[in-house]
């Protein structure tokens, strides 16, 4: 499949319109204060499932010939990824099988339990849930639904642009949280390809800044070797970011052409990040959003004078896990 490019991200971003939410472009003058810049907040955590990971769910599914919806998708996911294809799947009409960790966050299953869908257990971990999700697929002939190795889905992530892009033309900046890469290769390459697409030129300087946790940057280590890494993730705040990257993950050749910069955060910054975002809007933010505000936090006045937006990726964070973060400092 060829990757993504401002037509398809455009025709995305027409096919789900009527199945999510435009979210929407807010100041943060604590942020703008700090750096000098004219920060916007892209508030993704408004969105239906709490993140953006609906839009590229709802792309991937609504793309389906008649005969794979007849024969139902599956997928692998104990967080936004499973909930965006359980809400969409239920939406349209489409059998969906969700594979689990039997250790899964019990208030994670809560949720998915709520729409019709079949969850199904796997003893061991994430990964070990993943491959059985893939077996059952291909055994069956149904669709395994990526959460980011996947250019449609990919695609359906570009749509964060085309609004941020409608709300705000004149963007100098753009950061972005990264775990698969699918988020930050949509925005990119819809960002970075505009030029040659009929688009003002002035689209395509915007700079693309991915943030990592410093516990797991496991996108940046592969750029950096000119290879998909495997390396050991620690603990962190930014679970949605955490983890490796699967070996012919079509987000890693669109991350080394679109992304300008990179810059990782710890989870002390990270979770300051969060408390600042919460006490300026009241606006509840995960980790991997945290990441996201962090790591402008770090680039101190390099960005004064211009105009940045952040994705503010999900808000879907365990509540006592929250209220430790914001209360506990």
């Amino acid at each position: 499949m060829n990757p993504p490019n401002p037509h398809s991200i455009l025709s995305a971003a027409e096919r789900i319109r009527p199945h999510i939410t435009e979210t929407p472009l807010i100041p943060s003058a604590v942020l703008s204060e700090r750096t000098g810049a004219t920060v916007l907040l892209k508030l993704e955590n408004r969105q239906i499932t709490g993140s953006f990971k609906l839009r590229g769910a709802t792309n991937k599914l609504l793309g389906l010939s008649d005969e794979q919806r007849e024969a139902g998708v599956v997928t692998a996911s104990t967080g936004n990824h499973g909930l965006a294809v359980a809400h969409a799947s239920s939406q349209l009409g489409i059998a969906a099988t969700i594979f689990m960790p039997e250790d899964a966050s019990p208030r994670k299953v809560a949720k998915l339990r709520n729409f019709d869908v079949e969850l199904r257990f796997i003893p061991g971990d994430a990964v070990n849930a993943e491959t059985t999700a893939r077996r059952t697929a291909d055994e069956t002939g149904q669709v395994f639904i990526s959460p980011y190795n996947d250019p449609e889905i990919v695609a359906g992530q570009g749509t964060v642009a085309v609004e941020m892009l409608h709300q705000q033309p004149a963007l100098d900046a753009v950061f972005v949280a990264v775990g698969g890469g699918g988020l930050i290769g949509g925005i990119g390459s819809y960002l970075k390809d505009l030029a040659g697409f009929g688009k003002p030129a002035r689209s395509s300087s915007v700079q693309v800044i991915g943030c990592l946790p410093e516990n797991s940057p496991v996108m940046l280590e592969s750029v950096r070797a000119g290879r998909i890494v495997e390396m050991e993730s620690l603990p962190t705040l930014s679970d949605g970011t955490a983890g490796g990257i699967e070996p012919d993950a079509v987000t890693f050749d669109i991350c080394r052409r679109v992304v300008d910069d990179w810059t990782t955060a710890s989870e002390t910054e990270i979770a300051e990040a969060m408390r600042l975002v919460y006490r300026e809007s009241g606006e509840v933010i995960e980790g991997a959003a945290g990441v996201a505000v962090a790591a402008l936090l770090k680039s101190g006045q390099r960005f004064a004078g211009q105009t940045v937006a952040v994705v503010i990726c999900g808000g879907n964070i365990d509540e006592a896990c929250f209220r430790e973060i914001v209360e506990n400092h």
